[in-house]
C-alpha cells in the first residue's frame, strides 16, 4: 500500500499529476477541492459556505478542512492506498495529519509565481458537470465549451487578481512550515512543476523510487 500527499500552489498541476500517478499504481485520489466544488454545485449547506469564502479569496477554515478529510478517509476504499492532494495547507493541518495517518512521501511541487499566475488566470470550468480547463496547457476542442457534455466554460469564482494574489500570500506564509514539518518527519522529494506533465511525472516517480 501506498500513501502519499501532493503538495503545491495553485496551479501547480498536482490534481493532473496525483491522477497520472494514481492510474498506474490503483490509488485512490482524494481531492479536498472535489469535494468542495461537488458541495457548491450540488448546493448543499456546506456548498453555500464554501462558495461564500471562496468568493472572498479565502481558504476554508481548518475544523472544516480536517473534518471533510476525516470523513473521506474513514470511508475506506483506497485498497492500494491513496494521494491526498490540497491537504495539509498549514501546520496545524500537517500536525492533525501526520497523527492520524502514516504516509510514505510527500511530493512538493515547485511553480514560481508569475507561471502561478499565467496558469491560474487561464483556467476554466464546465458550468454543466465540472470538467476542469485551461487555456494554456488543456484547451477544449471546440472554444467555450466542453468536449464532455458541451456544456459553458466558466470562469472560476475564485479565479481573479485579487483573489489571486491573496491565496499566494496566505500560501506562502502558511506552507513553508508544513514543508518544514514533513522534512523533520517524512520523506519529501521537490518537483520542478514548471516542464510539461509527462516530464513532471516522470521526475516524481524517479524520486519516490516507484517504477
Amino acid at each position: 500500500m501506498r500513501k502519499y500527499v501532493i503538495v503545491g500552489v495553485q496551479g501547480s498541476g498536482k490534481g493532473t499529476q496525483a491522477t497520472l500517478l494514481a492510474e498506474d499504481f490503483d490509488l485512490t485520489v482524494i481531492s479536498v477541492g472535489d469535494i468542495f466544488r461537488w458541495q457548491v454545485q450540488h448546493h448543499t449547506k456546506l456548498g453555500a459556505q464554501v462558495r461564500r469564502i471562496m468568493a472572498a479569496g479565502e481558504l476554508v477554515g481548518d475544523d472544516l478542512v480536517e473534518r471533510v478529510v476525516r470523513e473521506r478517509l474513514d470511508q475506506h476504499d483506497w485498497n492500494y492506498g491513496f494521494v491526498v492532494d490540497g491537504f495539509p495547507r498549514n501546520r496545524r493541518q500537517a500536525e492533525f495529519f501526520l497523527e492520524s495517518y502514516d504516509i510514505d512521501g510527500v511530493i512538493y511541487l515547485d511553480l514560481p509565481d508569475d507561471e502561478v499566475r499565467r496558469r491560474v488566470l487561464a483556467r476554466r470550468l464546465c458550468s454543466h458537470c465540472g470538467m476542469d480547463y485551461n487555456l494554456i496547457l488543456d484547451r477544449p476542442e471546440q472554444e467555450g465549451r466542453c468536449d464532455v457534455c458541451g456544456g459553458p466554460l466558466v470562469t472560476r469564482e475564485d479565479d481573479t487578481e485579487e483573489a489571486l494574489a491573496a491565496r499566494l500570500r496566505d500560501y506562502h506564509a502558511k506552507t513553508d512550515p508544513v514543508l518544514d514539518l514533513f522534512r523533520r518527519k517524512e520523506y519529501v522529494v521537490t518537483v520542478d512543476a514548471r516542464p510539461s506533465k509527462a516530464e513532471v511525472q516522470r521526475a516524481i516517480r524517479e524520486q519516490l523510487g516507484l517504477v
